[in-house]
């Protein structure tokens, strides 16, 4: 028996339903963990054969032949071991299942026995649950297998310890909100108040349509304290060393430090727009940029995530455009060195004008005219997209998507929302952050009182209240489902907080009509809040 177990955490970016380059990918991994680490076995995250998660695939007859498949091209893998994640079909029952792959067999099988089905998660729409442990041996050690969710409750833990389990390899594809490392670490620890067992916590990477998965993969040992931690965002391949004996003890190892929450949340933006235009098979990426802030740190993610030059901005100026709007939009493609182009709206908006004006007649003008504008601008990005297969990235935050302070065809009209969850205030910290690393927002756009430009001397806190009182009622309403009286007792004014309340409530009908975007809260909208459109409740 060798004095060390060698593990390595294989902190992979599956694509969803791609099951044949999954598996390529699998074993490229095995191989490399195998021949550059001397790894004993590679673990990998859940579901790691179909991508997580499948959804609907998952009832579909041949994505399920295509993993039995995957798994025969698996077992052809010699000199090393796999733990590897895959749903798996036993008479009539569905399993979230991992399974150790070993010298041309699947030696032993877990299945998942606590099934999210909450906040983004359907896993009880297609999954049955387990209620066996699964501990074999290996290489002298006895090690057990969980699947992301049993390790968030009591139970799953405790049958591996019974089962006489040294150590635990944990599948994961939890994905990412704010502070959401440290939230995992805190309930691995509370598991280990079942049974002190060090813990080898493998987690995906990569965006998959509004969810991205951070990584941060990590080995815990038996007394709590973190030994090894994996970096976020980005693939890995991760060499975790235990001595053998009588207990298992990691050895320590490279332990990156987390991000800072701005620097987290622009890193997951970052890479959930990356990974769904290239995964979508764009070309690059539109923008129509306004100088205004919002646009301007899209075009900062974009950038960081394409590259520079794949990433187009598009001035598309009206009447009540500010000189200092086209100054700021330039000097923020220039600052990055993305292309900037201009097409006037004025012509399209007095030909729709003139083409309405017998059905308006003499009634007054209003945000008719104003949408009338942000549709212009839409139309235009849209013929960009389609002539030159770049997908347009449209710039709302969530408060203006909160309130409906947003145009349907007009600046939702696009195929990816990039800062769709990230609230006005926040949309502040981050410029600053990226300003931190580089500079590419000008001052002045940080400094401007918010407009969308639609008419004379137009400013937002002319229709909403301020964002820094906006924000917070936001908050307790959409993510902590607090009831006007509850947010008026934390200070705020009846009036700020009932209209914010009625906006929310009459605008589902815009959100349920608005591309996805990068989830980074505990709720954002789309997965995560499903309300009726058609609603009586107050």
């Amino acid at each position: 028996m060798s004095e060390t177990l060698r593990i390595a955490i294989a902190q992979q970016n599956f694509l969803v339903g791609d099951v044949a380059n999954n598996v390529a990918r699998i074993i490229a991994v095995a191989e490399q963990a195998r021949d550059e680490l001397g790894a004993d076995l590679v673990l990998f995250p859940e579901l790691a054969l179909t991508g997580y998660p499948p959804e609907d695939l998952l009832l579909r007859p041949g994505l399920e032949r295509r993993v039995r498949e995957g798994l025969e091209r698996l077992k052809q893998v010699s000199g090393i071991a796999m733990v590897v994640g895959y749903p798996e079909v036993v008479e009539r029952c569905r399993y979230n299942s991992a399974g150790l792959i070993q010298d041309g067999e699947i030696r032993a099988t877990y299945h998942k026995q606590q099934l999210p089905n909450y906040s983004v998660f359907d896993e009880k729409r297609y999954f049955d649950a387990g209620d066996q442990p699964c501990v074999f041996e290996f290489k002298g050690a006895r090690i057990g297998l969980t699947i992301c969710e049993d390790m968030w409750h009591p139970g799953a833990v405790a049958q591996a310890a019974a089962s006489g389990a040294q150590l635990l390899l944990n599948l994961n594809a939890s994905p990412f909100h704010t502070n959401k490392w440290q939230e995992r670490e805190v309930a691995m620890r509370e598991r280990l108040q079942e049974a002190a067992l060090p813990i080898v916590y493998c987690n995906l990477v990569g965006g998959q349509d509004e969810l991205v998965f951070d990584g941060q993969s990590f080995v815990m040992a038996a007394d709590g304290t973190v030994t090894q931690r994996a970096e976020a965002c980005v693939e890995g391949l991760y060499l975790a060393e235990f001595t053998l004996g009588a207990q298992l003890e990691p050895l320590p190892a490279t332990l990156i430090e987390p991000f800072s929450v701005e620097a987290s949340i622009y890193q997951a933006l970052v890479l959930g727009t990356r990974d769904y235009i290239h995964k979508n098979g764009f070309n690059g990426a539109v923008i129509g940029l306004s100088g205004g802030i919002d646009s301007a740190l899209v075009l900062a993610i974009a950038a960081d995530a394409i590259g520079a030059e794949q990433v187009e901005g598009v001035r598309m100026p009206s009447r009540y455009t500010a000189d200092m709007s086209l100054e700021d939009a330039l000097l923020e493609a220039q600052a990055l060195g993305s292309e900037c182009h201009t097409i006037p709206i004025e012509p399209a908006f007095n030909t729709f004008l003139d083409l309405l004006k017998e059905e308006f007649g003499d009634k007054p003008w209003d945000t008719t005219e104003e949408n009338i504008q942000a549709r212009c601008r839409g139309i235009l990005l849209m013929a960009i997209s389609n002539k030159k297969r770049k997908i347009v990235l449209t710039t709302g935050n969530k408060s203006e998507m909160a309130v409906g302070y947003c145009t349907l065809y007009g600046d939702m009209a696009g195929g990816f929302a990039p800062i769709k969850d990230v609230p006005k205030t926040l949309v502040y910290r981050l410029c600053e952050y990226r300003n931190s690393i580089s500079p590419v927002i000008p001052q002045r756009v940080l400094e401007r009182p918010p407009s969308a430009e639609l008419a004379p001397d137009q400013k937002d806190e002319d229709s909403l209240p301020p964002y820094s009182v906006l924000d917070p009622i936001l908050e307790m309403y959409i993510e902590q489902d607090m009831c006007s009286e509850e947010i008026i007792a934390a200070g705020y004014t009846p009036a700020d907080v009932n209209r914010a309340i009625y906006l929310v409530n009459l605008n589902e009908y815009k959100r349920r009509q608005a591309p996805p975007g990068v989830r980074i809260s505990r709720r954002a909208f789309g997965r995560d809040r499903r309300y009726p459109i058609t609603s009586a409740f107050k």
